[in-house]
């Protein structure tokens, strides 16, 4: 598994015909205080799991798992992690944790045809994300977890309750599906997506001192142009408006 920083573990995600997220790990090994974010498409949780093991990681030194979003590419395997570190509280912003709290699944699959086929082709039953809550995020909040600094950024528009985690020492930003490396953004046509609010939160995020770009999909970036952001928002501006 790449280490992209001291404190930061980078698991690629296997792609197969559904996307499959990438999953970083965060905070400095010798803390014993790490986080998981976002988890990874349905039946990839062993992969998660094997890899940060694999690193020596006791499983009660995962503190916590932070969903940028519910997508199913980047839920769909939670409790597989789960059953693996049961000790780990789930972090989710507010607006996605009330669905997650009562079951309902609509921004984990985001339409009605993606639920039937997945449901089919992983045999979830209608009750399969429906999951404890322990910390709803808003944004705006600060954390110091495993000797490292990082900021919660809302950034709703791909999903209605995204978030990014931003390392301002390092420079790092984990955006989730909100923008990639290769000037690529999120969709906006799922369930709880919005094209004004995606633009508004690339804005946001331009705002940012970002040198290590981890996206959720595709390659990870590192020395970030200081403009690379701003310019993709640009570039993207005309289907946003």
């Amino acid at each position: 598994m790449p280490q992209v920083y001291k404190g930061v573990q980078f698991i690629p995600g296997q792609d197969e015909f559904i996307p499959d997220s990438h999953v970083y790990l965060i905070g400095n090994p010798e803390s014993g205080d790490l986080s998981i974010v976002d988890a990874g498409l349905t039946g990839k949780g062993s992969y998660k799991a094997h890899a940060i093991l694999e690193l020596g990681v006791r499983p009660e030194d995962i503190k916590r798992i932070i969903m940028t979003h519910t997508h199913l590419d980047h839920i769909g395997c939670l409790a597989e992690l789960q059953k693996n570190f049961p000790e780990a509280e789930l972090w989710v912003h507010s607006l996605e944790a009330d669905l997650l709290e009562k079951g309902d699944d609509r921004a984990v699959y985001g339409m009605e045809m993606f639920k039937s086929m997945c449901q089919m082709q992983f045999g979830l039953g209608n009750s399969a994300f429906k999951f404890k809550v322990d910390r709803r995020l808003e944004g705006g909040e600060t954390f110091e977890i495993g000797g490292m600094i990082w900021d919660v950024v809302f950034i709703p528009g791909h999903s209605m309750g995204g978030i990014a985690l931003y390392e301002p020492v390092a420079k790092i930003l984990i955006p989730g599906d909100v923008i990639y490396a290769d000037y690529a953004i999120g969709r906006f046509d799922l369930y709880g997506a919005d094209a004004s609010r995606l633009k508004d939160s690339l804005d946001r995020l331009a705002k940012l001192d970002v040198d290590i770009l981890l996206p959720g999909h595709n390659q990870i970036m590192k020395g970030v142009p200081a403009d690379y952001i701003r310019r993709t928002a640009k570039m993207w501006e005309p289907y946003l408006t």
